[in-house]
């Protein structure tokens, strides 16, 4: 993109974001000139990509693959946390939403929504770590947008972005897949997204930092279906991974719940074979939280027949980012589609659906 001649470049160590910036003049164009186009450059994209236009015009799939695409919103609060900043956070999420889908992620559009005041120098650190994201996860950034509303009217920056993905021809994965007597598996420990945001929130101190768990699973989901392809690429209706989740908002117990209600399933729980690390276990006591219902951006819940869990496992293992998955729970028959967890006393509980907002701003 060729760049232009202005007077005076932007201030990016002292100077904040003024309504000009989205007014769509030539403040607004310096911005993306000098702070957007050079934190989300990409090697190896097509002269189509990046031109300024209105649009990107996109390569075609190959034979017989399938447009997956994914949209979220980012309004975490605060913009940045031990492990990870809004920027990061909204590829991450999104990204991980096409790769649920059991595709690869190719592209992503952008939208900035900016307040009046917010300093560039933030706004700077956001994009750099959003850019730096994109590339270490494989995809490119290919179009965006930027509004700006008065001071007051915002909380900084809120951020949207949508994802694209090639889906190959005979993988499907759902959540109305779940068939009784499946495995669920869970490639890591929980709560540790949430427990940042609000340690760094609410001021608290452990002896081990609280970091979040952010992340891009792609690679992670390519192993995954490398050594365990889909149900419907097996051929097989009894083999096979039949989908993928990422416990996000409401956490595990919200995500197994609509994983319960779409497959018209129950679910059985064993909690001896949850991982809570310690920080976050007592950061979850002191707030009064359950950890079962904090949000996480770096882990997945998988389903598929039992007779593929032991080598679907191995394959999680084998990956950095799912280095600790276990074997949680399994499928079974339910007409009132509930989550039920063994506890280790040897009791049994109902984990029910999220009621109302535990934790507000927390993605």
């Amino acid at each position: 993109m060729s760049r232009r001649a202005y007077v005076r470049p932007l201030d990016l160590k002292h100077g904040c974001v003024d309504l000009s910036h989205g007014a769509g003049g030539r403040a607004m164009q310096q911005l993306i000139d000098e702070l957007f186009a050079p934190a989300f450059s990409s090697a190896g994209t097509s002269d189509d990509i990046g031109r300024g236009d209105d649009g990107a015009v996109l390569p075609p799939l190959a034979a017989g693959e399938r447009m997956v695409i994914a949209t979220d919103s980012h309004v975490v609060s605060p913009l940045f946390f031990p492990g990870g900043d809004i920027g990061s956070l909204a590829v991450h999420g999104t990204v991980n939403d096409v790769a649920m889908m059991g595709a690869r992620p190719l592209y992503l559009s952008v939208g900035f929504i900016l307040e009046e005041g917010f300093a560039l120098a933030d706004l700077a650190r956001i994009v750099a770590s959003m850019g730096a994201a994109a590339r270490a996860a494989g995809v490119c950034i290919v179009t965006g947008d930027t509004k700006v509303v008065e001071q007051g009217n915002g909380d900084g920056v809120f951020v949207n972005t949508t994802g694209f993905g090639a889906l190959p021809a005979t993988r499907s994965l759902s959540g109305a897949y779940a068939r009784p007597g499946d495995s669920i598996l869970l490639s890591g420990s929980i709560g540790d997204h949430g427990m940042a945001i609000m340690s760094k929130r609410e001021s608290l101190a452990f002896d081990s930092e609280i970091e979040s768990d952010s992340a891009a699973l792609h690679e992670l989901v390519a192993a995954m279906l490398e050594a365990v392809p889909s149900s419907a690429e097996c051929g097989d209706p009894d083999r096979g991974l039949r989908l993928l989740r990422d416990p996000t908002r409401g956490g595990l117990a919200s995500t197994l719940n609509e994983i319960a209600l779409q497959s018209d399933v129950g679910i059985q729980l064993q909690e001896s074979a949850l991982s809570v690390k310690p920080q976050v276990a007592a950061a979850c006591e002191f707030l009064g939280l359950d950890p079962l219902y904090v949000a996480n951006e770096g882990k997945l819940l998988a389903v598929c027949a039992s007779a593929d869990a032991a080598r679907l496992l191995q394959a999680m293992r084998a990956h950095p980012l799912g280095a600790e998955a276990t074997v949680i729970g399994e499928v079974v028959e339910d007409a009132q589609h509930f989550v039920q967890m063994h506890t280790r006393f040897g009791g049994r509980r109902n984990v029910d659906w999220l009621s109302g907002e535990q934790l507000p701003r927390i993605c």
